[in-house]
């Protein structure tokens, strides 16, 4: 195999794993620290690309449906967790059912809306172009995603890890009662982590949309990956999250590249294998 080729493909599952990594980060905090199943967050992946995109088409802006698409994204979050969500609280089948068939609602819905053809989304013209790599192309847009993905990554282990507010969320997983008890409302400091993970689903599906398209179905394929994402890394950890992100999406693209017919075989492969070395996943924790 050429060494040019290897480096080419390397860039691209690094791109894949991060761009995976905003996708399960939100559904590994909204499994892991709300103990709430949300089989809906692939939806707000696949709307926030769609949102983006019509941003695109009415302002010509990419940079504002990166802002947008987040926030149309993390309002709806808001009112599924407040209004329903909230009810089913510790009802993991109930969670389930609901949030599954709310995704097969909303892929009806953005069929119907925005179309079942594939949309291609442009790039920002700023990113538009490529560099020489080991004398290969390499679109600038894909390599600018390597930084984006790791600065929001590291922006959410330090909000997490290093502030005020990521204290009160570790702290409500372990004991909400005590928490609730130093007058804090912990009810509504899990309704910002739900609202959060939706954000950064729907921020995913807008980065993503120049290099994977919007396609009905998009929504299902990436929830699959996440959960895999999710299961290998260990619920509730952005560092998990991130080690199962880069493990998938590598073997994503990788097996894509070199063996397409058994490519989804060897995640599927390693997801078992994880589990039978490390049933809660490589950084998960233990239950107390």
């Amino acid at each position: 195999m050429p060494l040019d080729i290897l480096v080419i493909q390397l860039l691209n599952g690094l791109v894949f794993s991060l761009l995976l990594f905003l996708m399960a980060a939100g559904l590994s905090l909204i499994l892991g620290l709300m103990d709430v199943v949300n089989l809906a967050h692939g939806g707000f992946y696949l709307f926030g690309g769609y949102i983006g995109l019509t941003m695109i088409r009415w302002f010509g802006s990419f940079w504002l449906a990166l802002l947008i698409a987040p926030l149309v994204a993390g309002a709806l979050g808001l009112l599924l967790q407040v209004w329903f969500l909230r009810r089913l609280q510790s009802r993991h089948l109930d969670q389930v059912l609901f949030t599954f068939g709310l995704a097969l609602i909303a892929a009806d819905m953005l069929r119907w809306y925005w179309g079942a053809y594939v949309e291609s989304v442009p790039p920002p013209p700023e990113l538009d172009g490529s560099v020489l790599i080991m004398g290969r192309q390499f679109p600038v847009y894909r390599l600018s995603l390597i930084f984006f993905g790791a600065i929001v990554g590291v922006a959410l282990m330090v909000l997490l890890d290093y502030t005020r507010i990521g204290a009160i969320v570790r702290a409500g997983v372990s004991d909400s009662e005590l928490v609730s008890g130093l007058g804090i409302n912990i009810d509504w400091v899990f309704v910002g982590v739900f609202v959060l993970g939706t954000a950064l689903a729907a921020l995913a599906g807008v980065a993503a949309g120049p290099i994977t398209n919007l396609y009905p179905g998009l929504d299902f394929e990436i929830l699959i990956l996440a959960l895999v994402v999710v299961v290998i890394g260990g619920l509730g950890t952005l560092r998990g999250a991130l080690l199962g992100s880069i493990l998938v999406g590598m073997t994503e693209t990788l097996g894509k590249a070199f063996i397409p017919e058994f490519s989804l075989f060897v995640i599927f492969a390693l997801m078992a294998l994880v589990l039978l070395v490390r049933p809660r996943g490589l950084l998960g924790q233990k239950e107390a």
